[in-house]
Order: structure tokens, then C-alpha cells, then sequence
């Protein structure tokens, strides 16, 4: 009888491992368990999904700076343009003087332009000063018309030429300064970068203003 009673319990305690260990010698998982596997690739997928998140930091980092070190060195040649501008005016003015004494105004107004061009600090305010600058050499201009003589002196002909390839290195310049800061204004404020960019100080730039005349229609006249 005794034997009888033992041969099943036996079998269930049998039946109760196997169930246990799920006939493999390994525990299952259970509700609050996983299986070591599942857990393994899960740990990998997260390591994936990291360095591809620091991949994209380290990216979006590099790029907003390459663009902030290409707007400061394009803003570096408009400076360097700008001061050959600013040197060349006073030789300027004074031809024209030996000519047209008279008109003070005129070189009033040049004057005036220069020492706003010294004083501009900022982006903007040097913008206006070059379109001050742009206006008063263009009625220093207009006077030299009425002076055949100084049209075609010698030194006043040099400044003029010397003035107008400054002018246009200004003009490219500008543009190659525009380019990046518009770049680099889009790249700051989409998403991702944006939050990166707050986090690291990066702000957006000022555009270098087209001057007034640049925006003017060419005048021909016959």
C-alpha cells in the first residue's frame, strides 16, 4: 500500500520541476523574470540606440561650429575690405577738393558716413553705416561730373578704380558671409540641433544688409 501512494506523488513532484525548469535545466522566466536572451539583445539594442544618439550630438556639434568658424573668418575678409574702404575715402575727398572746394556739404556728408563706419559695433549698425558710406560717396560722385578737369586727373581716376574693386571684394564677401549665417541660422533651429544648441550657447548671427543702391534697378542712360 505504502509503495502504491509513493510511485505517484513521485510523478507529480517529477511533473512539478519539469514544469519548473521547462525540461532544459533552465528556470523560466515567469511574470517578473526574462529570459537571459531576450534580455541580451534588449541590452544591445540599447547600446545601439545610444551611440547613435552621441554619433548625432558629436555631428550636430562639429557642424554648428565648422559654420560659426567659416561666418567669423567670412566676416574677418568683409572687416579687412571695409578698412581699405574707410582708408581710401580721406585720399578721395581730398582730390576732389582741389576741384570743388565749395561744396562742403558734400564733404560733410562723407565725413559724417566715415565716423559712423569707426563707431559701428554691431553687425546691423555697420550695415547702416556702409549704406551712409554708399550714399555720400555717390554725391561726392555726382560733383566729380561736373568737373571734366577732375574726371580725369590722374590720382582721382587710381581712387576711383582702387574704390570700385573694393567694392566689389565687399560684395562677395557679403554674400559668402550670408550663405553661412543662413545655414547656420536653419541648423540651430530645427530639432535636434536646437535643443543642442541652447545647450551649448550657440545663437543665431546677423546678416550683413544689402546696400541701398545694390537693391536699386540699373539706370541706363543714352
Amino acid at each position: 500500500m505504502a509503495l502504491c501512494h509513493l510511485v505517484p506523488f513521485e510523478r507529480t513532484l517529477d511533473r512539478c520541476v519539469r514544469r519548473e525548469y521547462n525540461c532544459t535545466g533552465r528556470p523560466l522566466g515567469g511574470p517578473k523574470g526574462m529570459n537571459p536572451m531576450a534580455a541580451q539583445a534588449l541590452l544591445v539594442a540599447l547600446l545601439v540606440i545610444g551611440g547613435l544618439v552621441v554619433l548625432l550630438v558629436i555631428y550636430l556639434y562639429n557642424r554648428m561650429i565648422v559654420l560659426r568658424q567659416r561666418i567669423n573668418n567670412a566676416w574677418s575678409q568683409i572687416d579687412v575690405q571695409l578698412r581699405r574702404r574707410y582708408d581710401l575715402i580721406p585720399n578721395l575727398v581730398e582730390t576732389v577738393k582741389g576741384y570743388a572746394a565749395h561744396e562742403k556739404e558734400v564733404f560733410e556728408k562723407v565725413t559724417q558716413a566715415r565716423a559712423a563706419m569707426a563707431s559701428a559695433g554691431t553687425v546691423a549698425e555697420q550695415g547702416q553705416a556702409q549704406n551712409m558710406i554708399t550714399q555720400a560717396l555717390k554725391s561726392l560722385f555726382a560733383v566729380a561730373e561736373a568737373y571734366p578737369e577732375l574726371k580725369a586727373n590722374e590720382n582721382f581716376m587710381m581712387l576711383q578704380e582702387e574704390l570700385a574693386g573694393t567694392e566689389s571684394k565687399i560684395a562677395y564677401a557679403r554674400q559668402f558671409y550670408n550663405d553661412n549665417v543662413m545655414a547656420y541660422n536653419t541648423l540651430i533651429q530645427s530639432f535636434p540641433a536646437r535643443m543642442l544648441a541652447g545647450a551649448f550657447g550657440f545663437t543665431e548671427r546677423d546678416y550683413f544688409p544689402m546696400e541701398e543702391t545694390a537693391r536699386e534697378p540699373v539706370k541706363v542712360q543714352f
